[in-house]
């Protein structure tokens, strides 16, 4: 007798099974290398493997810089290594990448800056989006009370409601 076992899920179903049944499977084409026991193929997904692959170039290029930024040039000549550009780029090339990071961040925030309009203009206060509270909800007795929609508070009751003295 053979063992069988099955789990289900919302999103697919997995089969634990020795054989592989002939009807179709649910899974997506993506999904069957990731998936043990449906296809036959086992292994990593490729976001998984592009991580891996990218962590290690990362470490490696770290290393490589590390090593020509400080390694004295007459060592780097004694192991063979006569061709790598001038230890100055060690230096100006993160510094060259800070600085535009600072400008582009500095350019962001005048360029907000520059697209509201000045704290005097009455756009800060009313603009075409602007919705003035209206009536048209009768009030009804009872517990129920409708939501009333989103408006616009006016100035005028803002102003009241904080600076006026509540005596």
């Amino acid at each position: 007798m053979e063992d069988h076992y099955s789990v289900s899920s919302p999103r697919r179903v997995l089969s634990f099974s020795k054989r592989r049944k002939a009807a179709g499977s649910f899974l997506d084409p993506d999904d069957r290398a990731s998936s043990f026991g449906v296809s036959g193929e086992q292994g990593p997904k490729t976001s998984e493997v592009y991580g891996f692959v990218g962590s290690i170039t990362t470490i490696v290029a770290t290393v490589i810089f590390l090593v020509w930024a400080y390694v004295p040039e007459r060592w780097l000549h004694s192991i063979g290594i006569f061709y790598y550009p001038d230890k100055y780029w060690a230096l100006a090339i993160p510094t060259y990448a800070m600085v535009t990071i600072v400008l582009a961040i500095g350019f962001y925030i005048g360029i907000n800056l520059l697209s509201v309009p000045p704290p005097t203009s009455f756009n800060t206060i009313f603009d075409e989006f602007s919705r003035d509270p209206t009536s048209s909800f009768p009030l009804i007795e009872g517990d129920e009370q409708p939501i009333e929609p989103i408006t616009d508070i006016g100035i005028n009751k803002m102003n009241s409601l904080m600076f006026d003295d509540v005596k």
